[in-house]
């Protein structure tokens, strides 16, 4: 599938590739079980958005409106079948779906600005067209209940999410999955203020190259030897985008958390918790991994009547929304996805929308992995974890044993001419599936002979291990110049006679070359150094210095299983996933010259430790 086409697909959770679209629409008027009709929805200040409308045929009575807002284009016919909709097509809803500001047909600029400005009247935002559309739609769509609920993964999802600052009244439902809240903190422009280059440049030039469709980056075979000889991302901007990109640009003026990205923190404006939401998020997650959880927290500080919902599971970017039967090559014995439509979000519409069927009364409902069941939870994160730390030891192994007076550390060079992939080599372009959709799930042994790694690991289990929680790492680190980075990441490593026990064969082009001794990662992050004591004001830091380098590893569930071995990778660069670190002391990275990028030794010393949330 091609990229355009993965982004419609995506936006409008249907398997149905743009190109694919186009060639049926001459037959949709007969074969699509929907109506077509297109409008143009008028907003507060006189801008119109373009609206698809499509109603289920011989539909006889009134039906309630599932809405989803996208910067990826609307359907330009009819579905021509329902497949992916037949679990919410059973209770019935008119679907509709509408280009966001200044995209595709619809009036006005698309700035990828998240902001609301609740009390202003006169400003317009992503907030204020939802609550304009809700309102227009329940006025105008003939046979509507009035009750209107808002669905999407990615930036549909922040887009549902949104509504939510601001509801209109008939708002009675919301699905943000794969949402986002923080530019700068994780998701999809930075990891904990570490610029992630390459989808940067790609996502949002997008979006902004061209309003009329979603243009495509040109890459080399290679995309590591592409960023790596562009040098920065200011080179890029400079001689690439020539300020035809005005959020790349912003990214580059903003190197700092400053009032810029805060003021697009759009969870700021949640009060009380009014509208039944269903978060949902995928621990492998590739794009958006960390907003749909910070929803969910935000909402439940003021729930007074538990409308705040949450469920994850082991999935890429939107894979909840197809099958998903595999976590990367690895069979999990069951179609998660296709549970999660149908026996979690088709009954949350139906009875919100329809008031069918029970209320859902869980907190959180976790797809685990590893054990591959589903869980459910009445607080997240549920009661009864214990805090454990899993240490790391300068001989190479990885134990809940602490270190032992005098235990030393472990070093290596990091150098920035030669930076660690994020992913196998020739890399390919990052739409590319399936490298792209799960590269968080990628066999990190590409990695391992790599002198700029640090691996530790654990003896085979001899029981179960269930982690349930956040996950975090701490390390005692140093480095020999002014500024560094640190990625962690926590792996499972299969048995290496994994194969024979799944059952699994190889098929010609699988993702795998073999499971056996397969390190799986569960938990993978960055921390840039000199944002470690604060990420408004930046400081440099000193040499050889040891000190402690706090890594969030982000929510999950998960069971080592007995028989696997658990393990720890650091090392100092992620690319081009992470832009490089210069690893001296400059006041923009992005905007670092050639001589300002140096080796570095790197020390990771004793005391350093994951803390896992142990269930008994």
């Amino acid at each position: 599938m091609s990229r355009n086409a993965f982004l419609l697909a995506l936006a409008v959770t249907a398997a149905v590739p743009a190109a694919t679209l186009a060639q049926t629409a001459p037959q949709a008027a007969t074969q699509s079980p929907f109506t077509f009709e297109e409008v143009m929805v008028p907003m507060r200040d006189g801008a119109k958005l373009q609206t698809v409308i499509m109603r289920p045929r011989g539909m006889t009575g009134p039906l309630p409106i599932l809405l989803q807002r996208t910067p990826y284009g609307v359907p330009d016919a009819p579905f021509p079948t329902a497949d992916r909709f037949a679990p919410l097509m059973k209770d019935g809803y008119v679907f509709v779906f509408q280009s966001m500001r200044g995209r595709f047909k619809s009036d006005g600029v698309f700035t990828l600005s998240t902001a609301v400005h609740l009390g202003d009247t006169k400003a317009v935002d992503e907030a204020t067209d939802a609550y304009d559309t809700v309102g227009w739609l329940v006025k105008n769509v003939p046979a509507n209940t009035g009750k209107v609920g808002m669905w999407g993964v990615s930036y549909p999802g922040f887009a549902a999410a949104v509504a939510l600052a601001n509801p209109h009244p008939a708002l009675k439902a919301v699905s943000p999955q794969a949402a986002w809240i923080d530019y700068w903190q994780s998701d999809d422009l930075h990891r904990n203020g570490a610029l992630r280059l390459s989808y940067a440049t790609d996502w949002v030039s997008s979006l902004q190259l061209d309003k009329t469709k979603n243009s495509d980056f040109a890459y080399p075979s290679d995309t590591y030897d592409y960023f790596l000889k562009a040098g920065s991302a200011e080179a890029i901007d400079r001689t690439v985008f020539k300020g035809r990109v005005p959020m790349f640009t912003s990214l580059l003026d903003h190197p700092n958390h400053d009032g810029f990205y805060t003021a697009q923190r759009w969870t700021d404006a949640l009060g009380k918790t009014t509208v039944p939401t269903l978060n949902v998020a995928g621990f492998w997650d590739q794009e958006d991994p960390w907003g749909s959880w910070q929803i969910y927290a935000k909402q439940k500080r003021n729930d007074p009547n538990h409308l705040a919902q949450m469920v994850a599971g082991p999935w890429r970017h939107g894979g909840w929304q197809g099958v998903a039967d595999h976590l990367g090559p690895i069979p999990l014995g069951t179609a998660s996805g296709t549970q999660f439509q149908e026996q979690i979000q088709a009954p949350f519409f139906a009875y919100w929308l329809h008031g069918k069927g029970p209320r859902p009364d869980f907190a959180a409902k976790m797809f685990q992995s590893g054990s591959n069941v589903w869980k459910t939870y009445a607080a997240w994160p549920p009661t009864g974890a214990k805090t454990t730390a899993l240490y790391l030891h300068a001989d190479g192994s990885l134990s809940f044993t602490a270190p032992a007076a005098g235990e030393g550390c472990r070093d290596y060079v990091s150098d920035p001419a030669n930076p660690v992939p994020f992913r196998r080599r020739p890399m390919s372009a990052t739409y590319a599936s399936p490298d792209w959709a799960w590269w968080e799930a990628d066999d990190q042994r590409f990695v391992d002979h790599r002198p700029d790694v640090l691996g530790y690991v654990s003896e085979p289990l001899t029981a179960d291990l269930t982690v349930t929680g956040a996950l975090a790492a701490t390390l005692q680190a140093s480095t020999s110049g002014t500024d560094s980075d640190f990625v962690v990441k926590l792996i499972d490593v299969l048995p290496d006679d994994t194969e024979s026990m799944t059952g699994r064969s190889l098929q010609p082009g699988d993702y795998a070359r073999t499971l056996n001794g397969y390190q799986l990662p569960i938990a993978m992050e960055v921390r840039r150094g000199r944002f470690l004591a604060s990420d408004t004001a930046p400081q440099p830091l000193v040499p050889g210095k040891v000190v402690a380098w706090d890594v969030p590893l982000r929510d999950h569930d998960h069971v080592f299983k007995a028989g696997h071995r658990i393990m720890v990778q650091v090392q100092s660069s992620w690319f081009p996933m992470i832009d490089r670190n210069p690893q001296s002391f400059v006041p923009n990275i992005g905007r670092a010259k050639p001589a300002d990028y140096v080796k570095a030794t790197q020390k990771v010393c004793a005391g350093s430790r994951i803390t896992l949330p142990v269930m008994r």
